[in-house]
């Protein structure tokens, strides 16, 4: 959730929030919308979203309660039905505690569930949510990592993305390759500030 002024990063205080990664025929990248608060038009993950306080989005048992959101918020952002992606194909593999300045005025610091899912799906994408979408290779996301850091193209990564890609992704991205992907669950927090 945003936070306004650098305070919001200096303090201890954090937002919990779902990341969700899609693989189907290849990863599912985003455009954030140019008319996000924090971080508009950066390239990103599938979806993002803060759980709802309801009981659906509450339960923590087998982490049900951040699938739920992440089916919810599938739905929201990319206009994917329900039925396309079932809960019990939802795979929490860990969570990260990061924080970033967005423009000067606002910025995040957040406990994200990081949640995979493989399913090919059709996306209907919410404009106010989403400003393109892209599937690619491990190679094309490789490429869009480099032109990010030379400022090419004008393309930028959100820094909760770039963390993960840093850190985990292609590690998840072999590890669904090889129907191993149970073996990258790691729910303790991983302190990436």
């Amino acid at each position: 959730m945003p936070c306004r002024g650098d305070s919001c990063l200096k303090t201890s205080v954090f937002w919990w929030i779902k990341r969700i990664m899609s693989l189907g025929m290849s990863q599912n990248t985003i455009q954030r919308s140019g008319t996000k608060v924090t971080f508009p038009l950066v390239w990103t993950n599938t979806c993002c979203s803060h759980p709802l306080y309801r009981q659906s989005e509450l339960i923590e048992e087998n982490n049900l309660g951040v699938k739920n959101a992440a089916q919810r918020k599938l739905y929201d952002e990319l206009g994917i039905v329900a039925e396309d992606v079932p809960i019990d194909q939802f795979v929490p593999l860990g969570r990260i505690l990061y924080k970033a300045p967005s423009d000067g005025k606002w910025g995040e610091h957040e406990l994200d569930y990081l949640v995979f899912i493989v399913r090919d799906v059709a996306l209907h994408p919410n404009p106010e949510e989403v400003a393109d979408v892209k599937y690619v290779t491990k190679e094309q996301l490789k490429e869009i990592v480099r032109k990010a850091d030379a400022g090419e193209d004008g393309i930028k990564l959100s820094p909760w993305f770039r963390l993960v890609v840093d850190n985990f992704l292609f590690d998840w991205w072999n590890k669904v390759e090889n129907d191993t992907l149970s073996e990258a669950v790691n729910m303790s927090i991983h302190n990436l500030t």
